[in-house]
């Protein structure tokens, strides 16, 4: 609240000032608004974040035309190019904190930093297209300026509300709501002008359908009657389509028609209500009778976004693996497992001979239908990266997380999304929990290439479950549900979750307190005070903290074996 409050009190101000009489001055963009020394040092910040962030080869040519449309969004000199563009190839990183004093000693900055924020926000969405690194940017850049993730929330909530809030019937009770709505469009005026260019007095920014109502509810007094008369226009709609998906629909447009490879169902369920300029997308890893009988289940205290979708795949086998898991764990033999959990996946020696006779006399009723939902959770993943390449989605930012055989689905969904052209930009993070994957880096590397945010790998070395169901294979197999995955990445995070996850089953069925240990916000969740300069809730930092000093402690033992066996 303390955020909209500040934001409101900003916007008042300037409206007053446009009431009297500096409108033209006013209608500048905000970015414009800075000295030039001031964008000068915003234009460098930006690229110096771009190197750190991006740094990959394949990224060279987005990095590039990123700052050179920015050196134009700022209206800065054709002479300063060559520099920024170097500032984006990474020259110059020693210069951020330097470049970070003299912008926020900018007059416009001194009273409300959040300016920045929201300049990016307008500058990233200037064509309906949100890039999902563009978004990494716009957090990184916040976080630095030590503006929390809250406010670009609130900043994204505050934009959608505005394109899409329309004039209600007039009525006794609903005219003292249309009033406050009327002067809360007043407020948000400046987040709409961020978002329009000013040559030709032509509006060009997210538009549409859904600006149109606000034209009928007198758009025209809030950002002029040029603007407002294009916000109803063909180009407008077309760019909202780009931004939401053909004609809105988005993800629960889709249906699978018909039956795609092995594939036998596949659709998207909402988790909310709302839409946001980015969606969340949670993938279940089973199913079972009773109260996780449905996908949705695992979900309900998920709040990532404003705009979550749960994907309903295969329920028939996924049905047929949770009731088997019921029938292995309710019996003697979890006592067993147990038991033999002290010998076995504690001292990192797991083959078939080392597991008891009895567990192994019932492995058929668990092999059969976690082999089937093996293979079919790949093919579900390769069609899951398809529709997202397709932008069935829209182009807005998607996040990505599932557990057990649902983090495997969005393993290979990113594993083919990496062979195809064009599959940058679109996934912005991913959290895979308890996945049944390969853990070796490499064959994470590719995940880098597609992948703008994070990667957060959730594990448990004492899932015994997970071990047993990998018993026949190599014993130099590493499962990344089971230890962390060393890739040298800024992208990977590995979490380690043995304080919360007691067993494969608990991914289920703990799913509100692993969200939280990894970072993904709840509902029970407080926003962060301003300045924390953290993307993680403080359990989160512990999981990541015990995964960091895990992998110290395994490399400092291997070390000293290894001066051993030289002697």
């Amino acid at each position: 609240m303390a955020v909209e409050e500040k934001w409101k009190g900003w916007a008042s101000k300037h409206h007053e000032e446009a009431e009297g009489g500096r409108e033209k001055e006013l209608c500048v963009l905000l970015g414009r608004q800075l000295g030039e020394l001031g964008r000068f040092a915003y234009a460098a910040f930006c690229g110096i974040s771009l190197a750190w962030l991006f740094p990959e080869n394949e990224q060279s040519s987005f990095r590039t035309e990123f700052i050179k449309d920015f050196v134009k969004w700022l209206d800065l000199p054709d002479s300063v190019l060559p520099a920024m563009t170097a500032f984006a190839a990474g020259l110059g990183g020693e210069g951020t904190e330097t470049f970070t004093e003299i912008l926020l000693k900018d007059l416009v900055l001194k009273e409300n930093p959040l300016l920045i924020t929201q300049d990016l926000l307008s500058f990233s969405l200037r064509d309906g297209y949100y890039d999902a690194r563009a978004r990494v940017l716009i957090c990184h850049v916040s976080w630095l300026l030590r503006i929390p993730l809250e406010d670009l929330e609130v900043l994204e909530g505050s934009l959608l509300e505005s394109l899409k809030e329309q004039k209600e019937e007039e009525s006794e009770t609903a005219e003292v709501l249309r009033k406050k709505k009327e002067r809360r469009k007043k407020l948000k005026r400046y987040l709409l002008i961020g978002l329009a260019t000013v040559g030709g007095g032509t509006v060009i920014g997210l538009t549409g359908g859904l600006a149109a109502p606000l034209v009928a509810a007198g758009a025209a007094t809030i950002i002029g009657s040029a603007g407002a008369a294009a916000l109803g226009s063909t180009a407008g709609i077309a760019v909202m389509a780009s931004l939401f998906g053909a004609a809105g629909a988005g993800l629960t447009g889709y249906k699978m028609k018909k039956r795609v490879g092995a594939i036998e169902e596949f659709e998207f369920l909402p988790l909310t209500e709302g839409k946001q300029l980015h969606i969340t997308i949670a993938i279940t890893g089973w199913l079972c009778t009773g109260k996780y009988g449905s996908f949705t289940a695992p979900w309900s205290s998920l709040l990532h976004s404003s705009e979550q979708y749960c994907l309903v795949w295969e329920s028939k086998y996924l049905m047929e693996l949770g009731t088997a898991l019921d029938s292995l764990l309710n019996g003697f033999v979890n006592m067993m497992a147990q038991e033999a959990l002290k010998f076995t996946v504690l001292s990192g020696i797991v083959t078939a001979l080392t597991w008891p006779a009895s567990l192994l006399t019932v492995a058929s009723v668990i092999d059969n239908p976690w082999g089937v939902c093996l293979h079919r959770s790949a093919e579900v993943g390769k069609h899951l990266a398809h529709i997202l390449l397709s932008r069935q989605q829209g182009h807005r930012p998607v996040t990505l997380i599932g557990f057990s055989l649902g983090a495997r689905v969005i393993y290979f969904c990113l594993q083919e999304m990496a062979q195809e052209k064009d599959s940058q930009g679109i996934i912005e993070d991913i959290v895979l929990l308890g996945a049944p994957v390969e853990g070796e880096a490499k064959h994470w590397k590719g995940l880098t290439r597609v992948v703008s945010g994070r990667i957060i790998n959730g594990y448990c070395r004492g899932d015994w479950l997970l071990s047993f169901v990998y018993r026949t294979s190599s014993v130099q197999l590493n499962v990344a549900g089971l230890q962390p995955v060393d890739l040298d990445d800024r992208r990977m995070v590995n979490m380690d979750l043995s304080s919360v996850v007691n067993g494969h089953l608990d991914y289920m069925k703990q799913m509100d307190t692993i969200l939280k240990a990894v970072g993904i916000k709840t509902k029970e969740c407080q926003p962060e005070e301003k300045g924390s300069g953290s993307l993680f809730s403080p359990q989160a930092k512990k999981s990541q903290r015990a995964a960091s000093s895990e992998a110290q402690g395994e490399e400092s033992t291997k070390k000293g074996e290894d001066e051993a066996g030289g002697e």
